[in-house]
């Protein structure tokens, strides 16, 4: 055989072999760079959940490139782009908009690279992972909450952002609470809407243009988060009707719990970011090195069943406002104003 033949049949035999040989290496690393990219730092939440990402891969070995795309979904995907590019082992994401990032995580896949959704589910794409609180359970929580206050009269659906899942699963969870009160007649739905980038200021004007329409006579808003929670009951302060409505929430901002404490807002949902981060950061650095995470539950993204870890939220009333000292997520200073 002629010498140029042997050495390209040799290439050839070798070929498997080296990108198998690649795969292991990617596989096995032992300092992982995780490319954490976050819907929009602005917002008092996620930077507690970077935080606790950040010292969670810390103590797993790996370092991570934070990005904030500030809520919008073309500065998310030109980020998600150079982490790309620059060789990331793993992206975690938390989606602007859950529906636009197909394209953008199948380049990620094509690099190599494992893609885990952080909270929001990314929809109509291939996923290695979710690591989520049940966001339908909270809902059911929140509606429930105000329920329990309020059996009847008229009620005010405050919803997340369009462009985010889990307004739309924080919906259905409400409605199995409240439809059938509705069917009954004891409650009636008078508005239901969602508000764009969960701004507080578009809530506000929002519950502004309800209480002017419907007189004031409204006896339950069920706020998707604490951040539209707190531009709900700046319209009802103007009203006189701060603490005569009840206000639902979610996330345990301090504005909230201090909210809570006073009296304003009724309720709000505490999921423990640091459990959440921990397990992102753990399924992250798992899936890099080869291992198989702890998943408990698959759940369908509209391109197939994506493999994930769901954990349990927990309601926070006045009642119990203490477990968030207990659990050191605020002192009683901080929830005091001290």
């Amino acid at each position: 055989m002629p010498p140029i033949l042997r050495q390209l049949l040799a290439c050839a035999i070798a070929l498997p072999a080296i990108l198998s040989a690649g795969q292991a290496a990617h596989a096995s690393k032992q300092a992982p760079v995780i490319g954490f990219s976050i819907d929009d730092l602005r917002v008092e939440r996620w930077t507690r959940d970077r935080d606790y990402f950040v010292a969670a891969a810390k103590q797993l070995g790996a370092k991570v490139n934070v990005q904030s795309a500030n809520a919008s979904e073309s500065r998310q995907i030109a980020q998600i782009e150079n982490l790309i590019a620059q060789g990331v082992d793993a992206l975690v994401i938390v989606p602007f908009n859950s529906k636009v990032l197909g394209n953008v995580i199948a380049k990620a896949h094509r690099a190599g690279i494992k893609v885990v959704a952080y909270d929001r589910l990314i929809l109509d794409a291939p996923l290695d992972g979710y690591v989520l609180y049940d966001a339908v359970k909270i809902g059911e929580l929140q509606a429930q909450a105000l329920v329990d206050v309020v059996p009847e009269g008229h009620y005010f659906l405050l919803g997340g952002a369009p462009t985010d899942n889990n307004s739309r699963l924080l919906h259905e969870g409400q409605m199995k609470v409240l439809k059938p009160l509705v069917d009954k007649g004891d409650i009636r739905i008078v508005g239901d809407q969602w508000t764009p980038e969960w701004d507080p200021s578009k809530a506000q004007t929002i519950v502004e243009n309800a209480l002017n329409a419907h007189d004031n006579d409204i006896q339950a808003i069920v706020a998707a988060n604490d951040g539209t929670a707190g531009g709900a009951i700046q319209a009802l302060a103007s009203q006189k009707l701060a603490g005569k409505v009840a206000v639902s929430g979610q996330d345990a901002d301090l504005a909230a719990v201090r909210r809570i404490s006073a009296g304003t807002q009724t309720m709000t949902i505490y999921k423990s970011l640091k459990t959440l981060a921990g397990a992102a950061a753990k399924m992250a650095v798992d899936l890099v090195q080869g291992r198989q995470p702890a998943f408990n539950t698959r759940l369908d993204n509209g391109k197939g069943e994506v493999e994930s870890i769901m954990l349990t939220p927990v309601q926070i009333n006045r009642g119990n406002i203490d477990l968030l000292v207990k659990e050191g997520f605020f002192t009683a200073g901080q929830i005091q104003g001290k």
